[in-house]
C-alpha cells in the first residue's frame, strides 16, 4: 500500500476531514500529537488500529499540503 493510500476523505466522516485509512483518526489528530511530544509508540499503544506506515502517510501527506509557491510582489 502507497503511503498516499493510506490517507482518505469521506464527506459523512470526521466532517470530511483526511483520515487515516476510513478510520475516524484524523490526520490532524495524528500530527497535534506529535507536536505535543507524543512518540510514534505511543500513538500506536493509544490507537490500537494504527500502524507505524499510517504515521508516517499522516506526516507525508501534512509535507505535500505545505508545498505550494508564495508568490510576492516585486
Amino acid at each position: 500500500m502507497d503511503l498516499s493510500d493510506r490517507i482518505t476523505i469521506e464527506p459523512g466522516k470526521c466532517g470530511g476531514r483526511p483520515c487515516i485509512r476510513g478510520l475516524r483518526i484524523r490526520v490532524k489528530d495524528i500530527l497535534s500529537l506529535l507536536a505535543a511530544g507524543a512518540s510514534h509508540q505511543e500513538l500506536l499503544e493509544d490507537y490500537p488500529d494504527l500502524e507505524e506506515a499510517d504515521i508516517l502517510a499522516a506526516l507525508s501527506y501534512a509535507a505535500v499540503q505545505h508545498d505550494h509557491v508564495i508568490l510576492r510582489a516585486a
